[in-house]
């Protein structure tokens, strides 16, 4: 019988909480398979079967274990069941006539009757707004009437009562608490505030609009924002490296590198995986990384160092329609660029109102380190290489450079 501990994931961390398990008690396991996912104060991870056989879940879902505790146990003498269950297609569906619509567009999860399916799919009713009463939670005509006799009334619980005064109560998990916990240093060590300032969007917008299409033929990725902002801020960190640096005691620590955090949401909370030296970086290798680890922080495969030693970091609030914020320092860093919702304005260019596309901007940075001049001029370097990118290139304008002036 092997024992499968819970593995080391990072220093000073002591204790996970198991999530899930991803195979039974019980059932048999293929060697390097994934059995459970365990969550830290930083990331969440997955364990992997040592040897193929039968397993033995010790632990529950909810759990907290302390690093070398035992979660499960394999018995790799024991001999694999024959005639594996194989997972059966789904019988293929009727094909509809071209004359004839389907009965409802309802989505397949919802469990309705098909009466009240055609209801909910005629008066194009929210199914997460009614109470199912039928056997097995299924929704039935009388509940779909009843949802639409309360237009404009529903419950905040999805097949909740109106009126109700429940009150819920959830664990709060080790990356919520570790959030929690940063965020409250943040603000309680640094001497943070806020610079703002707008750019105009038009030059990168045409220029995402004239190569998007040649740039995913050739590098496999799309041509977003990210690549471009990550750039900006790369050259103008190092114009300023205080932007770029963070107190250690009564030293200043400098960085001759840009290794750019990313703030990316998932459904457990906020994760931030670093980009490395993206000043060494081509704009395909930008985009390219920002994919790979925005996909490893929704699916939660962010390894511990893809998350640590970032020396700047970027938010874009603009995803979820926020206008404008003061985004928080993510300690020990000393800056943060907030990005923002892109929208037209009424803009006075040359003596005249024309309309733009603009995006406000916001640097929080820690006062202690970074002086106004420096923030407000890291701040509007950044604008001025997103409003002509080709300063991107070597971070100087072409014309200038060839009068040297």
């Amino acid at each position: 019988m092997i024992e499968i501990k819970v593995p080391t994931v990072g220093e000073s961390i002591n204790e996970v909480t198991l999530l899930k398990w991803t195979k039974k008690d019980g059932e048999w396991v293929e060697r390097d398979e994934v059995i459970a996912e365990l969550e830290s104060e930083k990331a969440t991870f997955e364990v992997n079967a040592e040897q193929a056989g039968i397993l033995t879940t010790v632990g529950k879902e909810g759990d907290t274990l302390n690093i070398g505790d035992v979660l499960a146990k394999i018995d790799e003498t024991a001999a694999k069941p024959e005639g594996q269950p194989v997972a059966k297609e789904a019988p293929a569906a009727a094909p509809v006539a071209k004359n004839e619509a389907p009965v409802t567009s309802v989505s397949n999860d919802v469990k309705a009757t098909p009466v009240a399916s055609a209801i909910i799919a005629d008066k194009k009713v929210d199914p997460s707004s009614i109470k199912a009463t039928g056997a097995g939670g299924k929704i039935v005509k009388h509940d779909v009437l009843e949802a639409l006799s309360n237009p404009g009334k529903k419950s905040l619980a999805p097949g909740g009562e109106l009126f109700s005064r429940n009150v819920r109560q959830e664990k709060m998990s080790n990356l919520r608490k570790t959030i929690s916990k940063r965020l409250v240093e943040a603000k309680n060590t640094t001497a943070m505030l806020t610079t703002f300032n707008e750019v105009d969007m038009t030059r990168i917008m045409d220029v995402r609009k004239q190569y998007k299409d040649k740039f995913k033929e050739i590098h496999g990725v799309n041509l977003g924002f990210m690549s471009f902002f990550a750039k900006a801020c790369a050259i103008a960190l190092g114009e300023w490296p205080s932007v770029n640096a963070y107190i250690d005691g009564d030293q200043l620590i400098y960085h001759d590198y840009a290794d750019i955090s990313i703030a990316v949401s998932t459904p457990r909370g906020l994760t931030v995986p670093v980009m490395r030296n993206v000043e060494s970086l081509s704009m395909a290798d930008v985009e390219k990384k920002v994919v790979e680890l925005a996909g490893k922080a929704r699916d939660s495969k962010l390894t511990a160092d893809e998350l640590q030693g970032g020396t700047f970091t970027i938010t874009n609030g603009g995803v979820f329609g926020s206008l404008m914020s003061t985004p928080i320092i993510n300690i020990p860093q000393s800056a943060i660029l907030g990005m923002h919702k892109i929208q037209e304005r009424p803009m006075a260019i040359n003596g005249q109102v024309v309309i733009r596309p603009m995006m406000y901007l916001a640097l929080s940075y820690d006062h202690r380190i970074i002086d106004g001049r420096e923030s407000v001029s890291f701040l509007v370097r950044v604008k001025e290489l997103l409003e002509n990118p080709e300063l991107l290139l070597f971070g100087k304008d072409p014309v200038k450079t060839l009068l040297e002036v």
